[in-house]
């Protein structure tokens, strides 16, 4: 009986889902970046991510990303959850062609790695991780990493759900620079609470930030 009720509950869920998300068709324009497949919320059925260029052209960096996050319902795709502000464009940066965007489902989360270089001599190299948890995706966590190409790397990793923070600075001697004043590296790892997570949908990358114990400094995400 037990049995018969869990199978009429999903049942009905199912139903009710199907009825609630909007059927997924490709917006004209849009041009197809990568798609994987994995499990989200724990269900045992596969979610379908997909990233696409879209039309939106951005000054200097090419197309604006986005997105879709989609369940397979009864055999049609589902929207889900769609994002358009977490993707770097298409050519974001000063050298496009070494940019990289990798999207994997691991652990039942969402993982998006992306990397660029800010100038010629600086790249940033960005992961961040969401979970579906009380109905919604949110930000658990974040790791940043912006490095010269011989005098720094500097280096943030928090994990949201256990408030464990690391930060580190390590600094080093560039070739024909041997009058420059070397700062000395940093390493620091500590607790920080947070009161409350993030949803994805009001994530902005570069617009967060707690202050760094015993520091002047804050660590931004």
């Amino acid at each position: 009986m037990k049995l018969f009720l869990s199978f009429f509950s999903l049942l009905i869920f199912t139903m009710f889902q199907s009825q609630e998300l909007k059927n997924f068709v490709i917006p004209k324009g849009y041009e197809k970046v990568l798609e994987v497949k994995g499990d989200l919320d724990k269900d045992g059925k596969e979610e379908t991510v997909i990233v696409y260029n879209t039309p939106e052209k951005t000054e200097y960096q090419g197309y604006k990303r986005k997105f879709y996050i989609l369940k397979n319902i009864q055999g049609s795709l589902k929207i889900w959850k769609e994002n358009s502000t977490i993707l770097n464009s298409s050519e974001a940066g000063f050298y496009p062609a070494d940019n990289k965007l990798e999207i994997k489902i691991k652990n039942n989360c969402l993982v998006i790695f992306q990397s660029f270089y800010t100038n010629s001599r600086h790249m940033d190299t960005s992961k961040y991780k969401f979970r579906f948890q009380n109905g919604d995706f949110y930000l658990i966590g974040a790791f940043n990493k912006f490095e010269d190409t011989c005098e720094f790397v500097f280096m943030n990793d928090v994990n949201f759900s256990t408030g464990k923070a690391i930060v580190d600075e390590t600094y080093s001697e560039c070739d024909g620079d041997e009058n420059r004043k070397i700062p000395q590296d940093d390493h620091k790892e500590f607790i920080h609470k947070f009161d409350t997570l993030i949803k994805m949908n009001d994530f902005r990358i570069g617009e967060n930030k707690f202050k760094i114990p015993n520091s002047k400094k804050y660590f931004t995400y």
